[in-house]
Formats: structure tokens, C-alpha cells, sequence
């Protein structure tokens, strides 16, 4: 993604100022609630990213939008606006709750399975995941049809294949072999 490394870098200068006004938590979940806006109305996101749309007009909508969120938010908005950077807020919103999570002892595990994960699934690969790393994560789960059963965990560099798919390809090499 184009502009990611600025994202990453404003991210971590706002958690950092968030930190030490002891609001964290609450530039959390307005970086949640940015996500969430900016993913669910594809006018807002055309706007931000549209070249023609001056930085005032982006900043007052933002602000109007984003009326009722700290201080510091806002002024992530004002400092985006300055650098000519709006188009990264998504971006450095994800970023933030991202290293939000880390230094709340959390991970990201991203789970690949054929279904939806039920709550005793959910337990299940939690549990999996505190084996293999000793930490708590946070799960986010991707549905695909083609692994057939089990699943497909990745935390970090870290990958655990459990799919039905996985299981007959190693059973078919088995048999090339032999």
C-alpha cells in the first residue's frame, strides 16, 4: 500500500502522544471508528483520496464527521491536512490500532477456515495460538471454501497449517514419492 511507511510512522508518534496524555484507549477506539466510516461509505473514502477536493474541504468534513472524538484525533486530522497527507487516515488508523494491540500484550492472528468460526472454534484456535506463542491474540477470521476443513493459522512470520486441503496434498506427495 502506497504511503504505508508514513502511515506506520504517524501512527506510532500518535500512540506515543496518546501515551503520555493517558488516552490510548480512547484514540483507540476513534481509530475504530474511523476504519469502520471510511470502509462502510465509499463517498467518504472518494473524497479523501480525490486530487480535486482542496485539504480545507477534506479537513471541515472530517471534522464534522468525526465531531465528537478526543482532541488528538482531531488533531491528527490538522497535522494530515498541513503534510497534504489526508489520503493516509485510513491507513494510519489501522496502523495505530494495530500498535495499540501490541502494546496491550495482544497480536493479530489472522485464521483461514472453510466456515465461520463458532465460539468453541474460536476458544479452540485461541488456545493454539497461546501454545505456540505464549501470548493473547486478537482473531480475525477469512472464510475459504477451497481448504476444505481445519484451518489456517498465521501470527506473525509464524504459519500453522491445519486444513483438510494440506493434509491430502502431503498424502499426495506421499504417494508421488513411493
Amino acid at each position: 500500500m502506497k504511503g504505508t511507511r508514513a502511515a506506520i510512522r504517524y501512527a506510532k508518534a500518535i500512540l506515543d502522544l496518546a501515551k503520555d496524555q493517558n488516552s490510548a484507549a480512547a484514540v483507540n477506539d476513534d481509530m475504530k471508528l474511523i476504519i469502520n466510516a471510511i470502509a462502510d461509505n465509499k463517498e467518504l473514502k472518494s473524497l479523501l483520496n480525490s486530487p480535486v477536493v482542496k485539504a480545507e474541504q477534506k479537513t471541515a468534513v472530517l471534522k464534522e464527521v468525526f465531531a465528537n472524538t478526543n482532541a488528538i484525533t482531531t488533531g491528527l486530522v490538522d497535522v494530515l491536512a498541513e503534510n497534504k497527507r489526508i489520503p493516509l487516515l485510513e491507513a494510519v488508523a489501522t496502523e495505530y490500532t494495530s500498535l495499540f494491540d501490541v502494546s496491550q500484550g495482544f497480536q493479530k492472528a489472522y485464521v483461514t477456515t472453510a466456515v465461520a468460526l463458532t465460539d468453541d472454534m474460536n476458544t479452540k484456535v485461541l488456545a493454539k495460538v497461546k501454545e505456540l506463542t505464549g501470548k493473547e491474540a486478537l482473531i480475525e477470521n477469512t472464510i475459504d471454501e477451497s481448504i476444505l476443513g481445519g484451518f489456517i493459522l498465521r501470527v506473525g512470520d509464524l504459519q500453522y497449517n491445519a486444513s483438510i486441503a494440506n493434509n491430502f496434498n502431503k498424502l499426495r506427495r506421499t504417494f508421488s514419492q513411493n
